[in-house]
Formats: C-alpha cells, sequence, structure tokens
C-alpha cells in the first residue's frame, strides 16, 4: 500500500491496512518516503519500506521507479495499491514492469482538474500513464468516475466506487456527538466567541485551489449584513496561496475572522463543534473528508457543486451546493442560512443521520474488505 508521503498513509490507508491484516490475515507492507517516527508507530504486523519520492515533477523519479521495481521483484507481491501523484506514477510503471498481478490505482482526486493550457494536458498525460499502467482503478466518487471516463482516463469496466465513494469513513466513537457541546463551549471560549454568534467555519489549506479567496470576499460582505457572523479558519496559510494579499490583509486585521493555524488530527473535532457551518468552496475535491467529519458533529455544510464534494451530503436536505468560484451566489448562500438558523440545524441533523448512514468507518472498511477479498479470491 503505497502514498508518496506518510501523513497521508496515516489519514487514509493505515486503518485500512490493520482491518485487512485482522480481519483477513494478509501480509501488509506500507511503502511511503522516509518517517522514523511514523515507521516505530506501527504495530509489528505491519511491514514498513521507505522509499525516497520528490513531490512535483522531478528528475530524481528515474531514481525512485528504480527503487520501487527493485523491491516489487524481491517481495513478490500478489496486490500493489497506490494513491496520491508521484507515489502512483512511480509505482505503477514498476509495478507493470515487475509484473504484479494486481496494481490497484487509487483515483482519490485528478490533478489537473483546475489546471489549464500546457500543465493541464502534461497532467493529464501522466494520469492516463497511471490509469494505463493499472489493472483496475477506484475513484473515489462516481462523478470522479463519470468524469474520468469521459476524459478517456480509462474504460467503464476498468473502474468502480467502493461503496458509495470515500476512503476510510469517520471513526464516530473518536466524532462523539454527544460531547458536541462540550467542545464547542471549550473552543468558542479560547477565542472570545459568544453562544449568540454565528459561526462558519473553514478547514483545510488556506489556498486559492480551495475557494478561500472567494471565501474571505463572501464573509467581509456577509459580515456587514450580519454583524454577529465570525469566520473560523483552520489551517496553514499556504506560501504563494494565490489569495490576493489586500484580501489575507483585511481578514487578519477583522476582529471577525479568527485564523487558528494548523491543527492536530485528534483536535480537529473540537473545532468543527464550534462551527454552525462549515463553508468549503473547493475548485476541486476527491470526496471530502472534512464534510463528512462534519457531518458526524452535525454540522451542516455549504459547499461547490463539483465532483467529489458535492456527492457527500445531499443538496437542500444534508447540505447547500454553490456554483465554484462564484462569490454571490456563496455569499447569498451564507445569508440565507445566517439569517434562518432553524435551517443550518435541520441541516446539521441531517448530515449527522447521513454520516453515521454511509461513512461510519467500520462500514467503510467492511466494503474495502469485500472488495479486496473479491478481486484476490480465497
Amino acid at each position: 500500500m503505497i502514498s508518496t508521503v506518510s501523513v497521508t498513509m496515516k489519514a487514509f490507508i493505515l486503518e485500512t491496512a490493520k482491518y485487512l491484516h485482522t480481519q483477513c490475515g494478509y501480509d501488509v507492507t506500507l511503502i511511503c518516503n522516509k518517517d522514523d517516527i511514523f515507521a516505530q508507530s506501527l504495530p509489528p504486523y505491519l511491514h514498513y519500506i521507505p522509499v525516497p519520492m520528490a513531490r512535483g515533477i522531478d528528475f530524481s523519479a528515474f531514481k525512485s521507479i528504480r527503487a520501487f521495481k527493485k523491491i516489487f521483484k524481491q517481495e513478490k507481491f500478489d496486490f500493489v495499491q497506490y494513491a496520491t501523484p508521484n507515489a502512483s506514477f512511480y509505482a505503477s510503471i514498476a509495478a507493470k514492469a515487475a509484473k504484479i498481478p494486481i496494481r490497484a490505482y487509487f483515483q482519490w482526486g485528478i490533478r489537473y482538474v483546475g489546471f489549464s493550457g500546457f500543465k493541464r494536458k502534461i497532467f493529464k498525460f501522466l494520469e492516463k500513464i497511471v490509469c494505463k499502467n493499472s489493472t483496475h482503478v477506484f475513484a473515489v466518487s462516481p462523478l470522479n468516475r463519470q468524469f474520468a471516463i469521459s476524459e478517456k482516463l480509462y474504460d467503464e469496466e476498468k473502474s468502480q466506487v467502493i461503496g458509495n465513494g470515500g476512503t476510510i469513513g469517520v471513526n464516530l466513537e473518536e466524532y462523539d456527538v454527544h460531547k458536541k457541546a462540550e467542545w464547542r463551549t471549550i473552543v468558542r471560549k479560547e477565542y472570545n466567541v459568544s453562544d449568540n454568534d454565528f459561526v462558519f467555519g473553514f478547514a483545510g489549506r488556506i489556498s486559492k485551489d480551495k475557494g478561500c479567496g472567494e471565501l474571505l470576499e463572501a464573509f467581509q460582505f456577509v459580515h456587514e449584513q450580519c454583524p454577529q457572523a465570525k469566520l473560523l479558519v483552520v489551517g496553514p496559510l499556504e506560501e504563494n496561496c494565490g489569495i490576493e494579499q489586500t484580501r489575507i490583509d483585511w481578514a487578519k486585521q477583522s476582529d471577525s475572522v479568527i485564523f487558528t493555524g494548523s491543527v492536530s488530527g485528534e483536535k480537529m473535532r473540537e473545532y468543527y463543534a464550534a462551527m454552525d457551518v462549515l463553508v468549503h468552496p473547493t475548485y476541486r475535491e476527491g470526496f471530502g473528508m472534512v464534510i463528512q467529519e462534519a457531518g458526524a458533529l452535525a454540522v451542516a455544510t455549504i459547499t461547490t457543486k463539483i465532483p467529489g464534494a458535492s456527492e457527500v451530503m445531499e443538496n437542500g436536505v444534508s447540505c447547500a451546493l454553490v456554483a465554484p468560484k462564484n462569490v454571490e451566489e456563496l455569499r447569498d448562500k451564507m445569508l440565507e442560512i445566517c439569517a434562518d438558523t432553524a435551517k443550518a440545524l435541520a441541516y446539521g441533523e441531517a448530515a449527522y443521520t447521513r454520516t453515521v448512514d454511509l461513512y461510519e468507518r467500520r462500514g467503510m472498511l467492511e466494503n474495502q474488505r469485500k472488495t479486496y477479498t473479491a478481486l484476490l479470491g480465497e
């Protein structure tokens, strides 16, 4: 099971690896960039092999491909899976050369979406190579799969979606909705936010492609109309984020915008609990883990009408959808939901029900187990 960095491995792959070993007795090896702390944290039944992988396009790719090919020939794996762009590109080439029987590409997003011109052509070409080298492709959602097929990245017969989409879902024991009120009070008190304030929240990288420019512009207008509105921005501000500096300067100077910086995974549930609505105006998305996590704590979401993000919840029932890159539509929807707190509560309750039904971790892992055993047989 391969990803470029250990952060992705911990967030989206490790629980699957543990489940496959304990339920099926599979012998599982994890491969990513070198991370000694990650290696020491693994249970003894999981193997770990570090492989240096540069991020972005880099001539060290040839060295990484050779390393993978050597590992694959030594280990003679029955099944190799890969996710994230660089790891997938390197591993798919090496796995095909080493004649691994099952080469599964977990397409958790399509990188070139949002690119244009020559850059789009280059990254689409790289995506096609990964898909061609793979014996199976697992798209992260039905609409992402439809898009990929329409782009001729692969045929219908080669691809499928596991369950209703997504990766490993949410651990509802950790995201305990019964502790929401307690967590809400702790975070709001820390940032001097009152119970009467209406909190819009954002979780993720603060960057242009996450729609943060539109979010800050929309919120500036919303706050003028609804003085009780606050914006809680949880995540790191990327260097060269692509957002107008004047917009960021306004937000940093505003008493109504709170930047928390990076927050550990264990603490994120407390920050979701402090929100009345999660705003996720992204340009491209795999399946929207943050939407599932917010839903586990009965928090409503406003997100965009794009593959992945639009599929997690149900428009008009457990979320509200707006067009990507559309400040006016986002602004109007934020105003509407801020003025109608009952709607926000109703969306949140419906989001919780949908998360329990579709995205509870045990069920998601079981869907994966069934898929693996169907491919591998007895």
